[in-house]
């Protein structure tokens, strides 16, 4: 059974009466399995958040379906086992970070015991034990992020929906947090999370999805992604002479020289090999030859039409 599955899911918008429909997402086709950790990508405005909102019943689509762990969407009961954190939490500023949690325990269906206990749990886990019982509005952003995470898991979910999980975290934060997405994964929790920030995509994703002004344009691995593409190809030689390799290197003058190794690029692997022959037949010796990749950056602006802010929606 997939954790998430779309079909043909559109979401248009309309400011007015008189003005002309803005389709905000559209024909989406996405499947999540069970388990995994699967990164959303897309630049601000690509259609992130209103995937999410329509897939838990908070924007009505104009057309196509949804399911959440098997159930439609337009059921109430696919989301008791969904756990959801908005990209900007809100919460009552005169409640506890432990009577808050207990409070969205409550309802979730915990009952008052356990969602305490489970309260206290989450606080621990996510950095927030010792801020416990201080009032939320004395909280920074980044706390009231570690508290909105623990919210979404509360009532222990078997699917976490996450809009820009790292919000508002410095660098420890988002590893704390990078941390315990990975966690839920490894118990058997899927960990949905929508992202522009590609480090993180990489350091926790086997699967991604791209989106670009409503529309999915690449899913999949996230080495599938990059894999088809090799910009160029990286040949280290040595005993070789300097003209031959500044004729051969590509851009021009790119030469790098250590000791006797000198290290140059050629355009793709057809080049690499007359680079290759060359060397060899004048005399030189080769230490490796390196098919340099995209990286995930370079494909998702490559997929934006080459702009990383890519149009908005």
């Amino acid at each position: 059974m997939l954790a998430i599955e779309t079909r043909d899911l559109t979401v248009v918008y309309r400011k007015g009466l008189f003005s002309p429909p803005r389709e905000a997402l559209s024909a989406l086709e996405l499947s999540v399995e069970e388990g995994e950790v699967f990164g959303f990508i897309g630049a601000n405005g690509a259609g992130k958040t209103t995937t999410i909102k329509a897939l838990l019943g908070l924007v009505r689509p104009s057309r196509g379906e949804a399911f959440l762990l098997g159930r439609s969407f337009r059921e109430r009961a696919s989301r008791r086992e969904v756990g959801f954190l908005p990209e900007a939490p809100y919460f009552y500023d005169y409640l506890t970070g432990r009577e808050a949690l207990c409070f969205y325990g409550g309802l979730s269906g915990l009952a008052g015991k356990d969602a305490s206990s489970r309260a206290g749990e989450l606080l621990e886990r996510v950095g927030l034990a010792s801020a416990a019982d201080r009032a939320i509005g004395t909280y920074s952003r980044g706390m009231r992020q570690r508290l909105g995470l623990a919210q979404a898991i509360i009532h222990r979910p078997r699917l976490v929906i996450l809009d820009e999980p790292m919000s508002g975290l410095d660098p420890l934060g988002r590893r704390d947090v990078r941390l315990l997405m990975l966690e839920l994964a490894r118990e058997g929790v899927t960990v949905f999370f929508s992202t522009h920030i590609l480090s993180d995509v990489e350091a926790l994703c086997a699967r991604v999805g791209v989106l670009v002004a409503g529309r999915l344009v690449a899913s999949g691995p996230v080495g599938e992604l990059a894999a088809p593409r090799v910009k160029c190809v990286e040949i280290a030689c040595s005993h070789v002479r300097p003209e031959l390799v500044a004729g051969l290197a590509s851009p021009p003058g790119a030469v790098r020289s250590d000791g006797e190794t000198v290290t140059f690029e050629v355009p793709d692997e057809e080049a690499a090999q007359r680079a290759a022959r060359l060397v060899l037949e004048s005399g030189g010796r080769l230490r490796s030859l390196v098919p340099i990749k995209e990286s995930l950056e370079e494909v998702f602006t490559r997929l934006q039409g080459g702009s990383a802010g890519g149009p908005a929606v």
